[in-house]
């Protein structure tokens, strides 16, 4: 029996308007979770100092294809965890910083909350 394909190819490394360097990918094979995390990687155990209720760390597994994040769930499933962890990004950027402040562009008008994805 084969795996079915993750939800994503992986993790996209992209700089942040804060200018830190952060992960982004789609986690979960049914309801993807819009991941952004630091790049920084850590211990397991340094991960979960640093967890809160909406601050989540994730398991990095190493692929061909670059990074690739996962659920977090092996805590549960073993004392340690052997992979690298990173935690979601806390942006520390002002509000209204990044090219729309700036005059480049116009701001895109959706009609989702901002943060929620918007299908199609």
């Amino acid at each position: 029996m084969t795996r079915p394909p993750s939800s994503s190819g992986g993790a996209r490394r992209v700089r942040c308007r804060c200018g830190r360097s952060v992960l982004r990918q789609l986690v979960g094979n049914r309801a993807a979770l819009d991941v952004t995390a630091d790049a920084d990687e850590m211990t397991a155990a340094a991960a979960v100092k640093l967890r809160e209720p909406n601050r989540l760390d994730w398991c990095v597994r190493t692929t061909a294809g670059g990074p690739d994040l996962q659920w977090a769930d092996c805590h549960k499933r073993r004392a340690e965890c052997t992979r690298p962890h990173v935690i979601d990004h806390q942006c520390t950027a002002p509000p209204g910083s990044g090219a729309h402040a700036h005059g480049r562009g116009r701001p895109r008008k959706t009609s989702v909350p901002e943060g929620q994805l918007a299908l199609g």
